[in-house]
């Protein structure tokens, strides 16, 4: 029997996709997993792009033109198959997590809509990620142009958006109009950089999850791009667990990131790596 790759094997593979030219967001979100479900393993990270190659087989051949291909990923996806999201959602870890939402096929917004796409790629549909404010979406078409794009909300079980329904949705989730560059096709990092802040966010409410926190914090860190301001947050995630030293050690290194704009937030940064160290004590 081989050995299973190590959590330092995932992430180095993490990292390395996220650098790669076309980022496989399904591996990325799948890889996202294996740090929250220790049973999923390389043959469970293979079964989940084998059920998304089958879903993919299941639709029709020959579809031509969005509403086409919108129409027949509601039937398959929402109807058939039960594919949706429910308001409890929000409050499970798993909603976040592929391959939980393969199996249990309920999940966030923007979880059921990596679903939604690679399924339609694989298949051959012109389909992308769209990342209204608040709501994750899929669209069918040629992005932005209102006469070629179709939105469809996988949530909502599939449910084509009109241009109100896709106004609706961004007003109440901003308070600000619909704006065309809204519309655009969602870059892949950005999608798990939104994956990312969604399982942080969810983590931040409960104290008792500081691990949960942790690791997506960490995996963001491998990511290209990423606010330096994480290492701050990674450092007093560590301190809180009781790895001082670590801790410490990060909040030190952040002040010297900050110190040639912001000396006297550096100082204060500084004073907080001293007083973890005497936590030692």
């Amino acid at each position: 029997m081989e050995p299973q790759p190590s959590s330092a094997d995932r992430r180095s593979r993490f990292a390395a996709e996220a650098r790669a030219e076309r980022p496989d967001v399904a591996l990325l979100c799948l890889l996202i997993g294996t740090e929250a479900d220790s049973a999923l393993d390389e043959a469970g990270l293979d079964a989940a792009q084998i059920e998304l190659d089958r879903l993919a087989g299941m639709l029709p051949f020959g579809l031509t033109g969005p509403h086409a291909w919108a129409t027949a990923l509601a039937d398959l996806l929402g109807t058939r198959l039960g594919f949706q999201g429910t308001p409890g959602e929000y409050q499970r870890l798993e909603a976040s997590l592929l391959h939980e939402v393969l199996r249990r096929r309920r999940g966030l917004p923007i979880l059921l809509s990596v679903l939604w796409t690679e399924v339609a790629r694989r298949a051959g549909a012109p389909v992308y990620g769209v990342a209204l404010p608040g709501h994750f979406v899929v669209g069918l078409g040629a992005p932005g142009e209102p006469d070629q794009q179709v939105l469809v909300d996988p949530y909502a079980g599939g449910r084509l958006l009109t241009r109100r329904d896709t106004e609706t949705l961004v007003t109440g989730a901003t308070g600000t109009p619909l704006e065309p560059s809204m519309l655009s096709s969602a870059e892949p990092l950005h999608v798990v950089v939104r994956v990312l802040n969604n399982i942080r966010a969810w983590a931040s409410t409960r104290p008792e999850r500081g691990d949960v926190a942790l690791w997506a914090v960490e995996l963001s860190l491998l990511l290209p791009s990423h606010p330096a301001r994480l290492r701050y947050e990674r450092a007093q995630l560590l301190v809180r667990r009781g790895d001082f030293l670590a801790g410490a050690a990060e909040l030190d290194e952040y002040a010297e990131v900050v110190a040639a704009v912001e000396p006297s937030t550096a100082d204060a940064i500084r004073h907080k790596a001293r007083a973890a160290r005497a936590m030692l004590n």
